[in-house]
């Protein structure tokens, strides 16, 4: 077993550290680092960054060829941790010797230790591990009154910060759509830094939001969907993003997945807070929407391309959508239109 370890007090401090235990090569853009790995060892990419409010966030898209055991230290504070998995699996304990928790996919974790006690994080060779770990520092000072470092340790611990702190949450493909969108930023410089800012704070709100929704529906003794379930919505989903013109019903939905029209239903509100057949409309009009910007069809041969029946119809959600009607939206493209 391979043994790294990372002090997490610096974001610049993770990337050396990394970069000595497993290799590769490093780049820096405005804050953000990129560790590139392709040796014997390890394959694959670590990203990280800080921002303001003390948070900072370290991905991990890596395969190693031996077990792996990541010692996190923070000798300083005891910040918080968010950990989201978003392909394989990996397990935590608080020290070596503490009790294994497995991490699986589209599962959300929140932890925290005593102060000087470590994280151990457990990757198992020959298995693409995709993780995303976003830490807020949790140490106050005279100038964090009310800042949202400070809203988070008190949300957790309140006025005790001398016990562990671990929880695991249920599937959420929310979370891994919006992680999505965080590694699909290709701007630069500080738009970059600024698109990631937001999208990572929006992700921790949504980490923060699970825990109280996990807590009321254990409450509540609220039907969950397994692993299993989540990743044939998660195909679905994709499938009617790429090709929203094809004719899917909840039968057929159904019928490829295995899942029942019930959990269908429940699988893509709890999702994407959508029936199926609102989903399939949404996406239809999302690809109208490019197909106006981006072709030289007429409204008529769009609205046939997409998989609609009626123009009117499509007209009636597109303005719904967009604030005006398709036919105005692309005039409103046309750089030569002309005011009358």
């Amino acid at each position: 077993m391979k043994i790294v370890t990372i002090n997490t007090e610096k974001i610049e401090n993770i990337f050396d550290e990394l970069t000595l235990n497993v290799g590769g090569k490093v780049t820096f853009d405005l804050d953000e680092y990129t560790l590139e790995v392709n040796n014997s060892f390890a394959k694959g990419s670590i990203t990280g960054a800080s921002f303001n409010d003390d948070i900072s966030y370290v991905q991990f898209d890596m395969t190693f060829s031996a077990d792996v055991r990541m010692n996190i230290l923070n000798l300083k504070s005891s910040p918080v941790y968010f950990a989201y998995c978003s392909k394989g699996n990996l397990s935590h304990s608080f020290g070596i010797t503490g009790e294994e928790r497995k991490l699986k996919t589209f599962q959300t974790a929140i932890l925290s230790s005593k102060q000087d006690q470590e994280h151990v994080l457990f990757f198992e060779k020959d298995k693409k591990t995709k993780f995303t770990l976003i830490i807020v520092g949790t140490h106050a000072t005279v100038n964090q009154t009310h800042s949202l470092n400070e809203n988070v340790r008190e949300t957790f611990f309140g006025k005790n910060t001398v016990e562990d702190f671990f929880y695991i949450g249920s599937y959420n493909l929310r979370i891994a759509e919006k992680i999505e969108q965080l590694n699909a930023v290709n701007q630069s410089g500080i738009v970059r830094n600024l698109l990631k800012e937001g999208i990572l704070r929006i992700i921790l709100a949504m980490e923060i939001q699970q825990h109280t929704d996990d807590l009321i529906a254990a409450s509540k003794d609220t039907n969950c969907l397994t692993l299993r379930e989540m990743e044939e919505i998660k195909e679905l989903s994709e499938a009617i993003k790429a090709n929203p013109e094809e004719p899917f019903t909840i039968k057929s939905l159904s019928k490829k997945s295995g899942l029942s029209p019930n959990k269908l239903q429940e699988g893509f509100k709890m999702i994407h807070n959508r029936t199926v057949n609102d989903y399939i409309t949404h996406m239809r009009v999302l690809k109208a929407e490019i197909l106006i910007r981006t072709s030289d069809l007429n409204i008529s041969e769009i609205v046939y391309c997409i998989g609609f029946t009626s123009r009117s119809y499509f007209s009636k959600i597109f303005k719904q959508k967009f604030n005006c009607s398709p036919k105005e939206y692309k005039f409103n493209l046309n750089p030569l239109a002309i005011t009358a």
